[in-house]
C-alpha cells in the first residue's frame, strides 16, 4: 500500500486507514486479529480507534494485538474530549478531562504513547486556549507524537490551527477526522480550503456514506446492516432520492470499470485534494479485503468528473 505525509508533519501513513469502532463490540478478537493481521499484509499502518469506542473495548483489544504485530511499523492513532455519561452524550474538552482520557488509553493499549491524538470533536466546556494547551502536554511529554482534531468546524479548525503556529512551543495541528463521502462533500465549503492552508491533512471518516455507497440497501434493508440495527438513524439521512442517483451513478460506473461499487467510492475520496487517508470500519474481514482492493485502483478523469457533478452540492 502507497503512503502519504500527514499533512505538513514528517509522519507517514498508509493512504488507506482501518477504523476500530466496532471492535470489542460486534468486531471480536478473532475477527479483530484476522482484520488486522490482513491490514498488515496489504500494507496498512494507520490504525484509528477512540477512547469511547465500544466503551474503551476497542483500545483494550488493538493493546492486546499489539504485541503480535511489529509496533514500529504501526501508527496508532486515539481520540478524547467524548464519551457517554448518566445523561447521555458527554463532551469534555477541558486539560483535565483531555488529559485524563489520554492517560486510560495509553493504559489500555499498553503503549508509552500513541502516535497521533486528537480531540474527538468540538466542545465549548472548555476555552480553546485550554484544550489545545492539552494538546502541547501531550507532545511535550511525550505521550503523543503528533496532535489532530475532529468534527471541528472549517473557522474553528482555522482559528485552533493558526493558533498552534503562533508561538514557540506549541504542538501543531497535523490533521483534521470529518465525514467526506459522495454522498456528504460539505467540508469541501470551509474545512477542506482550511486545512490545505495551514497544513493539516484529512481523514475522511464514514467514505462509504454509512455503508450507503456500497449499494447493499438500493433493494430493501440487509438483515445484518446497520440500517436494520439500532444505528437505523445514522443510515437513514443517506437512503433519501436525492442519495439514491448518486448510488446508482456509483454502481454504473463500477458495472463499466469492472470494479466493485466500494472501490470506486473509496478511490474517489481518497484522491480528493488534501485527503491523505480515508479511515474504514470493517465489521467483518470480508468488508475489510473489498476496501483494501480499491488499493489497486485509480478512477479515469472522466468518470470523477461524472461523480463530481452528480454529486455536486452533497
Amino acid at each position: 500500500m502507497q503512503e502519504r505525509v500527514l499533512g505538513a508533519s514528517g509522519l507517514r501513513v498508509s493512504r488507506l486507514g482501518l477504523g476500530l469502532m466496532t471492535w470489542g463490540g460486534a468486531t471480536d478478537e478473532h475477527v479483530a486479529r484476522e482484520q488486522l493481521t490482513a491490514f498488515v499484509a496489504a500494507g496498512g499502518t494507520l490504525l484509528d480507534t477512540a477512547h469511547v469506542y465500544s466503551g474503551g473495548a476497542s483500545e483494550e483489544l488493538l493493546g492486546s494485538l499489539l504485541r503480535e504485530f511489529p509496533r514500529d511499523e504501526l501508527v496508532i492513532a486515539t481520540k478524547g474530549g467524548f464519551g457517554y455519561g448518566r445523561s447521555g452524550r458527554v463532551a469534555d474538552t477541558s486539560r483535565r478531562g483531555l488529559l485524563t482520557h489520554l492517560d486510560t488509553s495509553l493504559r489500555r493499549l499498553g503503549v508509552d504513547h500513541v502516535d497521533l491524538w486528537q480531540v474527538h470533536v468540538w466542545s465549548d466546556s472548555a476555552p480553546l486556549e485550554e484544550t489545545l494547551a492539552a494538546l502541547d502536554t501531550a507532545v511535550a511529554t511525550g505521550r503523543a507524537s503528533y496532535v489532530g482534531i475532529s468534527n471541528w468546524s472549517g473557522w474553528r479548525t482555522a482559528q485552533a490551527a493558526t493558533w498552534q503556529r503562533s508561538a514557540p512551543g506549541r504542538a501543531p495541528l497535523v490533521s483534521t477526522q470529518v465525514e467526506y463521502s459522495l454522498l456528504n462533500r460539505s467540508v469541501e465549503h470551509e474545512i477542506v480550503p482550511a486545512a490545505q492552508e495551514l497544513g493539516l491533512g484529512l481523514l475522511p471518516w464514514s467514505p462509504l456514506g454509512r455503508g450507503v455507497l456500497t449499494g447493499k440497501y438500493r433493494s430493501g434493508t440487509p438483515s445484518d446492516s446497520r440500517g436494520a440495527s439500532e444505528m437505523s438513524a445514522f443510515v437513514d439521512p443517506y437512503r433519501d432520492e436525492s442519495s439514491s442517483q448518486v448510488v446508482e451513478a456509483v454502481v454504473r460506473a463500477a458495472e463499466g470499470l469492472g470494479w466493485t461499487p466500494v472501490e470506486v467510492a473509496l478511490a474517489w475520496v481518497r484522491d480528493r485534494p488534501g485527503v491523505t487517508a480515508p479511515i474504514v470500519g470493517a465489521r467483518t474481514t470480508a468488508q475489510l479485503q473489498a476496501a483494501l482492493a480499491s488499493e489497486e485502483r485509480t478512477l479515469p478523469p472522466e468518470l470523477t468528473q461524472a461523480l463530481d457533478d452528480v454529486s455536486e452540492g452533497r
